[in-house]
């Protein structure tokens, strides 16, 4: 005869009760947060985010790094960044090119438009609107910009060799010299936060700086279409990867805030591989930088096997994060940045007193 279940009551167990949203009880927007994270699903999650950013930025001896990717300045969200930079929140950057191009434009006082759906992208091509999904960058914009960039490149153009953390530092500097100037970069600068864009070349940013380095060229006397083609910058990306090293090794713990995935949410989470196989190889003896605290807003789920899905527990073993057991503390929010990472910056703000 089957044996009857011994049915078991949660909170005898340790079970952790939910709790139905309250909207009469929300004053502020952590306690929205606080009230979510009693709930489920994506709800639940960005409750718990808002916990575990707090006790990053709280944490004195944790240095913080935000990677970004997807569009997310031509998507308005370029003064969040600037907010999480000027408040402390952040000590490094690591992002796409395009998303520095694009903030650049804003900073510059160029337009971002909406797309009226009835102009196919034939037409859109012909009028040198470049499409993001739903949103638009003029072809005019980038033209300007690579201007402006060029002024900034000319005041390092002595440099031996460039990297990107450089050029985002000269771009932030030239911003920084107008009263009236705004933007990521020039935050940045001011702040003394690195940034670094890993896929330099995979950006109008790249593309200013190869142009750049052909009409100096072109200056020069060069003419020639293929002996242009053939100069290059005096670039070393390898410049970024021991700096960022460098900076992760200085910091007691480390703390990582990720919008998307990308190349940015995976270099910058290589650094403790790096310093492992370092150690390996040359019979060093550094600590491997491993982060502690990690939040994620990404929508991409995990079954497609792709490094923007991959969880944290994945990390682990990878020797890039510190597992729970040993104090790693982790959210990962699967929904549009646009949506949901707003709110949770402007609890954070709140709880620090600078909302």
């Amino acid at each position: 005869m089957k044996k009857a279940r011994h049915l078991h009551d949660g909170r005898r167990d340790g079970l952790v009760p939910l709790e139905s949203l309250d909207l009469d009880k929300v004053t502020s927007f952590a306690g929205l947060l606080r009230g979510m994270a009693r709930t489920a699903f994506s709800g639940r999650s960005l409750g718990e985010a808002l916990e575990v950013t707090l006790a990053m930025v709280r944490d004195p001896d944790c240095k913080v790094v935000l990677t970004l990717s997807g569009a997310m300045t031509i998507a308005k969200m370029g003064k969040v960044i600037g907010k999480m930079i000027d408040t402390g929140m952040v000590q490094a950057v690591v992002s796409t090119g395009a998303l520095m191009a694009h903030g650049l434009s804003e900073a510059v006082g160029m337009v971002h438009y909406r797309h009226d759906p009835r102009m196919s992208d034939e037409e859109l091509f012909e009028k040198g609107y470049n499409r993001v999904y739903d949103t638009l960058e003029m072809e005019a914009n980038l033209n300007y910009v690579e201007e402006f960039s060029s002024k900034a490149l000319d005041a390092v153009a002595a440099e031996p060799a460039l990297s990107s953390e450089i050029v985002c530092r000269a771009l932030g500097k030239v911003l920084a010299e107008d009263p009236q100037g705004q933007g990521v970069l020039r935050s940045a600068y001011l702040e003394k936060v690195p940034i670094f864009v890993p896929a330099f070349t995979d950006s109008e940013l790249g593309l200013d700086l190869s142009t750049w380095a052909m009409k100096r060229a072109h200056a020069r006397g060069a003419t020639d279409p293929a002996e242009l083609l053939r100069v290059v910058p005096s670039y070393n990306p390898y410049l970024d990867l021991q700096s960022f090293a460098r900076f992760c090794l200085s910091a007691k713990r480390l703390g990582i805030f990720t919008i998307g995935g990308g190349v940015p949410r995976n270099w910058a989470q290589e650094v403790g591989p790096y310093v492992d196989i370092t150690n390996h190889r040359l019979g060093l003896e550094l600590t491997p930088p491993r982060y502690q605290y990690a939040v994620r807003i990404c929508p991409e789920p995990t079954h497609w096997g792709g490094l923007s899905g991959c969880t944290y527990s994945e990390g682990v073993s990878w020797g890039k994060f510190v597992p729970e057991a040993e104090g790693g503390r982790f959210a990962e929010v699967f929904a549009d940045a646009t949506t949901v990472w707003p709110l949770l910056i402007k609890g954070v703000l709140e709880e620090l007193g600078t909302a």
